[in-house]
């Protein structure tokens, strides 16, 4: 038997359990420095160009004259820069069209949003048959698209005396976003733990008692994420509008801004203006959500 250099026999001192081996200088320093992804980088820069230069065209094009935009560079800045686009905006019945549009949008995410969170509330904590079929009914509207049923729902507008109203375009597109919103905020309460159910229940509190103090806060992100969603759907709509609607007063921006082309050609520095200043609120409903939005999107994916 061997002995080491302490006088303790080799056979008493543990091996080593790294497979391979002692970590030496030259492997430390490999461990610590990765390798930078260039070909992520390369991608993410290439995105973020395709997705700036129409921004930047939106915008600098707006502040063009129409003789500068037909005869100047359009991504070359702007010679002689003017408001005159957003004054003819402002002038031609934006401020109405926005207006409205901002009626739609807010009408459309309170009737989700009040109506998926018991109803996901019903069918996360309720294992019932009747209640998970009705459920699966319910995502056929995913696979339903608007187009295919315009003509039922213009008749029910007209039968119920709604046809030109504003609300004769919330109640479509709110129907229209609730297949996603339900499946988006399921899956969220599903992710919640079954002891804190039953903590509610030991501590006495009642299905609407657990709805406001438990799975209120802790959906935050999926109710987020249902806003942002059906808020854009909503404000981008068209479909329900044009059909829907007839008269210059209920005209949303997505049908306003057929206003600036003639007979004689298109307006297109004042479309650009009038396009700019509609992409405001929503890239705002955006920032304020975005933190929220991963988490949503990503709810139940871990099961």
């Amino acid at each position: 038997m061997s002995l080491t250099q302490s006088g303790v026999p080799t056979a008493l001192v543990p091996a080593s359990t790294d497979p391979a081996g002692p970590v030496t200088g030259r492997r430390r320093r490999k461990v610590g420095r990765e390798r930078p992804n260039w070909l992520a980088g390369v991608l993410s820069v290439f995105w973020l160009v395709l997705v700036l230069v129409p921004l930047y065209y939106l915008v600098n094009g707006s502040f063009r004259t129409r003789q500068d935009y037909l005869r100047d560079n359009p991504l070359a800045p702007p010679g002689n820069p003017t408001l005159e686009n957003y004054e003819s905006v402002f002038t031609g019945g934006f401020g109405r069209y926005f207006l409205n549009n901002i009626i739609v949008t807010v009408g459309t995410v309170a009737i989700v949003v009040a109506l998926v969170v018991p109803a996901a509330y019903a069918v996360a904590r309720n294992a019932s048959p009747l209640v998970q079929r009705g459920f699966s009914v319910m995502l056929i509207g995913l696979a339903v698209p608007a187009q295919a049923t315009i003509i039922p729902v213009f008749l029910l507008i007209n039968q119920m005396r709604l046809y030109d109203t504003l609300l004769a375009v919330i109640l479509p597109t709110a129907a229209f976003a609730l297949p996603v919103a339900m499946l988006v905020m399921t899956n969220s309460l599903r992710d919640i733990p079954n002891e804190l159910y039953e903590a509610q229940t030991l501590d006495g509190a009642g299905a609407f008692g657990t709805l406001r103090n438990l799975v209120l806060p802790l959906a935050k992100p999926a109710i987020t994420t249902v806003v942002v969603f059906t808020a854009m759907n909503a404000w981008n709509g068209f479909l329900f509008p044009l059909v829907l609607t007839q008269s210059a007063d209920q005209r949303t921006l997505t049908l306003g801004l057929t206003t600036f082309q003639s007979q004689f050609g298109t307006n297109v520095p004042g479309l650009l203006a009038a396009v700019t200043l509609s992409l405001l609120p929503i890239f705002a409903v955006y920032l304020v959500g975005r933190r929220y939005l991963l988490g949503g999107l990503t709810a139940g994916f871990g099961k």
